[in-house]
């Protein structure tokens, strides 16, 4: 093995494990010559554990969370909290899991049935859903997805599905003979008798070996026997995240301003968000309309997400939108909710229902990542959602980006890129949050320790996380058709007073371009750009 791929990692690194045990923290890294990690003069914040209410998280000096007091923290937080008070919270797993594993999974199937894996962008059947007047009512269609169509048209043995018995190649004891009815001889008759004695398999090596994968997929009861984490621990593990590191929350607080600007005077303002999961973003923004002067606007939001694993694969984000239209009713702001679960490449401009008279935004934070980059097609799945994009003709395009260079081709490179990376993940919870706290071990098992897993022992469709740097993601948007547009600086500056004043002074604000920067000791983690489409 590579050593050097470690010499600039403490000796803790080589105890990294994701199955059954919490990763380890950095026990012997020094970064500024102070043993506990932290920087001198800089009293870690210390999130205590969220099982409790909001309103009574405290730090580490008894007195109330500096955040408690920013409504765009604060509601995401009470939303979050709504969540968990659901019944059946406890028996779900998390949504963004389920649906990457089922995107992953659909190769390992069409490889067992003896198929290419098909990454062509033709359009498949999916499940779309509109609910005009009335949010809450959803109506039910027949959902089929490309991988049970796929069960259903592929057969192990398709000779036989065609009518063709399998073939048998003819040895010299067989039954039949080239010309009419065979005269059994005494010899025959042994060579028969022996024959039934060392009967041959009549599938051919292939098909038995396919059998063997079926029957091993069946039998298989995994390596851990316990139940799979609920989305209940999922979601009180974010929670951790949300207080103790700024990343999403500051991109959220970005984004909203920005379309709050636009909105000022719309009578309909309709979000496309690609990869709207759980609807985090909205409940602030919601909250912000319904104080607009002159009343909120209609609030039309197309949820995009990829499709879970059953037969309903658009049940979690409809709940989603069951969530979001009774934050609208608290707040008054009339609603309506469009839900579309498939591949996004094959999504069709007319599945938006895009009308004349709205004020449309198309919001995207952190998932196209998860689309299949260039090289597993010669037809770019990112490319083409872009182009779907530009033809929305939103009034802008908020793309919020996780930058990595961890998605090389080759192994070690990518290996080395991913320990820099995921490094800096867990020293943000070594500085921010207790190292015994369950919570953060849940989140660095559960979240980070799936995220590593992947990125380093998966290929091809299976490798589902796949960043690029936030330059990358300029050239490619670009030739797409869009331009950048100019960062708020008013915003930008409110933003970096809000990081500065309440969080660990090593995280980062920055500017690069029309590029808003966000970072942990100098690493570039998450950015975020807005951009127009280009007239003709």
């Amino acid at each position: 093995m590579d050593t050097t791929l470690f010499q600039d990692f403490p000796s803790s690194m080589y105890a990294f494990k994701f199955d059954h045990g919490a990763v380890p923290v950095y026990s012997n890294h020094d970064f500024v010559n102070n043993n506990n990690g932290f920087i001198k003069d800089s009293p870690p914040q210390v999130v205590p554990s969220p099982d409790s209410p909001v309103e009574s998280w405290t730090t580490t000096n008894s007195e109330a969370h500096p955040l408690d007091n920013i409504p765009f923290a604060n509601e995401m937080l009470k939303y979050i909290n709504e969540m968990l008070m659901e019944e059946d919270m406890e028996e779900k797993t998390c949504m963004l899991q389920d649906c990457l594993a089922l995107q992953a999974a659909e190769k390992s199937f069409y490889e067992v049935l003896g198929h290419e894996y098909p990454l062509s962008t033709d359009p498949i059947p999916a499940y779309t859903d509109q609910n005009g007047g009335s949010p809450g009512d959803f109506d039910s269609s027949l959902i089929q997805t490309s991988l049970v169509d796929s069960l259903e048209r592929t057969s192990l043995f398709p000779d036989l599905q065609r009518g063709i018995p399998p073939s048998i190649e003819p040895s010299g004891s067989s039954l039949l003979g080239s010309k009419g009815r065979k005269n059994y001889e005494r010899g025959d008759v042994d060579d028969l008798e022996q024959g039934r004695s060392n009967k041959q398999s009549a599938v051919s090596l292939e098909d038995s070996e396919q059998t063997d994968m079926f029957d091993d997929i069946l039998l298989c009861k995994g390596e851990n026997e316990d139940d799979p984490t609920s989305a209940a621990d999922i979601l009180k593990a974010y929670r951790v995240l949300v207080l103790a590191c700024p990343f999403k929350k500051m991109m959220h607080f970005y984004a909203n301003k920005k379309i709050m600007k636009v909105a000022e005077k719309a009578t309909t303002l309709h979000i496309v968000d690609f990869g709207i999961c759980y609807g985090f973003q909205w409940p602030c923004l919601i909250q912000r309309l319904s104080a607009r002067a002159g009343g909120p606007p209609k609030l039309r939001i197309t949820g995009i997400e990829f499709p879970q694993p059953g037969f309903r694969p658009a049940e979690r984000v409809e709940e989603t939108g069951r969530r979001l239209k009774r934050y609208c009713e608290k707040f008054k702001v009339p609603f309506e909710y469009n839900v579309i679960a498939k591949k996004w490449e094959t999504i069709q401009l007319e599945e938006l229902k895009i009308k004349k008279d709205e004020v449309v935004i198309v919001n995207c934070m952190y998932r196209l990542k998860n689309l299949p980059d260039d090289t597993l097609s010669s037809t770019s799945a990112r490319d083409i959602v872009l182009k779907l994009i530009r033809s929305i003709n939103p009034e802008f395009f908020i793309h919020g980006i996780s930058n990595g260079t961890y998605n090389a081709p080759f192994f070690v490179t990518r290996f080395r890129e991913a320990l820099f990376h995921f490094s800096a993940m867990f020293d943000i919870f070594e500085a921010n949050v207790p190292r015994d706290d369950p919570q953060r071990m849940m989140f660095e098992r559960e979240v980070i320790g799936r995220d590593i897993m992947n990125v380093v022992a998966c290929e091809g469709i299976e490798r589902v996380e796949r960043p690029e740097t936030y330059k990358q993601w300029q050239a490619r948007t670009l030739r797409a058709g869009f331009k950048q547009i100019p960062l708020d600086q008013y915003l930008v500056k409110k933003v970096t007073n809000m990081v500065q004043s309440n969080y660990h002074r090593d995280f980062i604000i920055d500017v690069d371009g029309r590029w808003m920067l966000q970072g942990w000791k100098g690493r570039v983690i998450f950015a975020l750009s807005c951009w127009k489409p280009v007239k003709n």
